[in-house]
């Protein structure tokens, strides 16, 4: 058998039990796929990131949830970053990831948060509105957005958002494209909730990388290049955002909740059904 560390901590927010949890494990090589995705089943958290260290002193990054790889996610990096400053003893002004499909991120301490520099994502309005988004969300849209995230769906207030109740075998078929449904917020610039079946994630608590949309469509909307966002789950999120040309700048807090080290082994494993 083999030991791994594990850190679990609560992501984009400043209280335990809010915010998005993700488990971070560090790795000093790359283990079998199979066995991060099983790893990842068995924490049966939104993401689990597992990172290794490079000769250049940048590290890889990769996050896995409960049924697949994630090809972005914002608040598992965010986690990873905190694991390594606070608990790993790096001491980096700047933290460089590499990731095979989001390409170069960057994490950077800002005061009491940590900010994530992230590809801003460019999408676009359809008019033609898709029937399992519809029957999904069991509302319909003022209006909708698309983009390699999925679609980006506006209500008409923050209370709209909040009393959303979907469909998720509905909204599964619409895979791989996620559903997020958005509007103005009352108590800051805007609000969201991200709903993703497809990926074994019902709904997501704050996810991080919908903002490299977010961010620019509510830049347009509402004239301005900074943003106050909150993610309104039932465990709800803060995330501070920046436009600045074609990166998006993401900040939020994060909270420890566990530490510890999973055993196993390296032998054996098969992808489960």
């Amino acid at each position: 058998m083999t030991r791994f560390p594990i850190y679990q901590v609560d992501a984009f927010t400043s209280s335990p039990f809010k915010g998005n949890p993700a488990a971070v494990i560090p790795l000093e090589h790359w283990i079998p796929d199979v066995l991060m995705q099983n790893i990842a089943l068995e924490n049966n958290l939104a993401e689990t990131a597992f990172f290794v260290p490079r000769a250049d002193g940048e590290f890889e990054l990769r996050w896995f949830t409960p049924s697949q790889e994630a090809p972005i996610c914002g608040h598992a990096t965010l986690a990873t970053a905190w694991v390594m400053l606070n608990k790993l003893g790096y001491a980096l002004e700047k933290l460089t990831f590499h990731n095979p499909h989001a390409g170069v991120l960057q994490v950077r301490a800002k005061g009491d948060l940590l900010e994530l520099d992230f590809p801003r994502c460019e999408y676009e309005q359809v008019f033609e509105f898709p029937d399992a988004l519809i029957q999904g969300l069991n509302v319909i849209p003022l209006e909708v957005y698309h983009c390699q995230i999925g679609y980006f769906c506006l209500l008409e207030s923050e209370s709209a958002v909040r009393a959303v109740q979907p469909q998720f075998s509905t909204l599964e078929t619409l895979h791989p494209n996620c559903t997020i449904v958005m509007a103005p917020g009352d108590a800051c610039d805007f609000v969201s909730r991200d709903f993703a079946p497809g990926m074994g994630i019902p709904e997501d608590p704050v996810t991080g990388s919908n903002h490299c949309v977010l961010t620019p469509l509510w830049a347009e909307k509402l004239g301005k290049l900074e943003l106050h966002a909150r993610q309104v789950s039932a465990r709800g999120g803060d995330l501070w955002c920046k436009l600045e040309g074609d990166r998006v700048l993401i900040a939020g807090q994060v909270v420890p909740y566990l530490e510890g080290f999973i055993e196993v082994s390296l032998e054996g494993h098969h992808a489960l059904e």
